[in-house]
């Protein structure tokens, strides 16, 4: 399963003698010790000596540090620096905040600040429907995390989850044009953390909640989203359904089998498990058997938990029991969100004919995709070395940019199913192959096709906020034409942002 990434890759600056085949040998020493060299550069030249910067990736930190130990090993070869190219990236961050507006001279800054800053905030006292329109929360988002579900490292606290807060801003960014900023709260206190996001919900236009541990996460969505007027979104839980949704719809597709005649098998029942069973009962699925580590999920084992009391009084209707390999035989499709390594391909062998499996877990899925491939029809993963890759940044930037552009206030199934649906149709019906049931996260129609498919179904559902005349269209554009005017009659009503 391990190969080079570049998520691991490394520059080494050596030293090395100005012999014919010195260069040679460097790149001997990188392959024969596994690594992917995708960079040779000279960067000093001496008589007697050459300066180098070799860079590769490696399959983990400890093959990274075998390709340095190869390189030592050459002769004359001095190891001078080694450079871990993720840390770089990250040094100082991966987010700035830049001015929309200038600010060279007096009449910039009276403007922007003192004294003029003050006529717009009485605008917005008297009429707070207009904060949309003259502050940055028409386009802002905070991405909120406790940090006690990181990816797959676990409860590693705030300050450790700013990085993955950080990247998951700058995804906003780039694929959809919303400025999000994260917000790493110091509590994993249910009540604190809803306290918390309500007080600061007056500058962002939606609230995108991250790597919050079930079951607490279903609470606190709830919760917020019953107590403020802007969308609330748990990406780990619906930006994960509405991707496995779309990538399940293209790849029964392929196989040409109807979601509602299919026998669907879920392994794992936390946050991710529950969205993705409740949208694809939504979406009018056959039947779904819940497995957690134990195998099929029973009335006998969930205990006080009411979201997997939920899962069990909605699915298995067939009332199939035993371990999670033990339902699986017969079963038309599988979707993991649990574990690495929980499945072989003998077992993928015993499900129908023409099996779809999704097997998420990162970084080592519940089966090995190679195995698996040997005897189901569609494979997906949540990994980039692998085709169909199963990435939430098909959804959320999208997702949220239609909900901001639509100002609705609330997020509901219809929204999730059509976000899904436009997904899924970005991969053309002449495109679509078993290796190819998702677009690429860098196909640039995506997020603009998420985006206009979630604002068309919160207009449907009565959703979205009324847009005047002069408000912006386009992602995230904002001109001239969609600033407010008051009538003189309303200025001598006491507005006072008239004079």
């Amino acid at each position: 399963m391990a190969t080079p990434s570049p998520g691991y890759a490394i520059t080494v600056r050596v030293e090395t003698p100005s012999a014919s085949g010195a260069t040679s040998a460097l790149v001997t020493a990188v392959t024969s010790a596994g690594g992917a060299l995708t960079a040779l550069d000279v960067v000093e030249s001496h008589a007697a000596r050459l300066v180098v910067d070799l860079t590769c990736n490696a399959s983990d930190a400890t093959h990274a540090d075998a390709i340095v130990t190869a390189l030592r090993s050459v002769d004359g070869v001095v190891v001078r620096k080694v450079s871990d190219r993720t840390f770089l990236m990250h040094l100082g961050g991966k987010l700035e905040v830049v001015s929309r507006v200038p600010l060279k001279n007096r009449d910039d800054l009276s403007r922007a600040y003192t004294p003029g800053v003050a006529r717009v905030c009485m605008a917005i006292a008297e009429h707070p429907e207009d904060v949309r329109r003259l502050t940055i929360k028409r386009n802002t988002v905070a991405v909120v995390t406790d940090g006690s579900a990181v990816l797959g490292l676990g409860n590693i606290g705030p300050a450790a989850a700013l990085p993955v807060m950080e990247g998951k801003a700058a995804l906003f960014k780039q694929f959809a044009d919303v400025n999000a900023w994260p917000v790493c709260l110091d509590t994993q206190d249910t009540e604190a953390i809803i306290a918390i996001v309500k007080a600061i919900a007056p500058v962002y236009g939606g609230i995108n909640l991250e790597d919050i541990a079930a079951p607490r996460c279903f609470e606190i969505e709830r919760r917020l989203r019953d107590e403020l007027d802007i969308p609330v979104f748990h990406d780990d839980q619906h930006g994960t359904a509405i991707v496995v949704l779309a990538a399940l719809t293209n790849a029964l597709r392929v196989v040409d089998k109807r979601i509602e005649d299919v026998t669907v098998v879920v392994s794992g029942v936390g946050a991710a498990g529950h969205a993705i069973i409740t949208l694809l009962l939504a979406q009018g699925v056959g039947n779904i058997v819940a497995c957690d580590r134990h195998g099929a999920l029973e009335a006998a084992r969930v205990g006080a938990d009411e979201s997997r009391q939920w899962i069990v009084d909605h699915t298995n209707t067939e009332n199939r029991s035993g371990t999670l390999a033990e339902v699986l035989s017969g079963a038309d499709v599988f979707i993991g969100v649990s574990a690495p390594r929980l499945l072989t391909g003998a077992d993928i062998a015993t499900m129908a004919d023409d099996a779809i499996v999704f097997a998420l877990a990162n970084p080592d899925p519940e089966v090995d995709p190679l195995e698996a491939g040997q005897h189901a029809a569609v494979v997906a993963t949540g990994r980039s070395d692998f085709p169909n890759q199963i990435n939430n940044v098909l959804a959320f930037p999208g997702f949220f940019r239609g909900m901001l552009d639509a100002g609705a206030r609330e997020i509901t199934r219809e929204v999730m199913l059509a976000a899904a649906g436009a997904i899924a149709d970005c991969v053309a019906e002449e495109e679509l192959n078993a290796s190819y049931i998702v677009p690429s996260v860098f196909d640039p129609e995506v997020a603009p096709a998420v985006a206009a498919a979630v604002r068309a179904a919160a207009v449907r559902d009565g959703n979205a906020a009324p847009v005047a005349d002069h408000d912006a269209v386009e992602m995230g554009a904002l001109d001239e034409e969609s600033i407010p005017t008051y009538e003189p009659q309303r200025a001598a009503e006491g507005a006072g942002h008239v004079r």
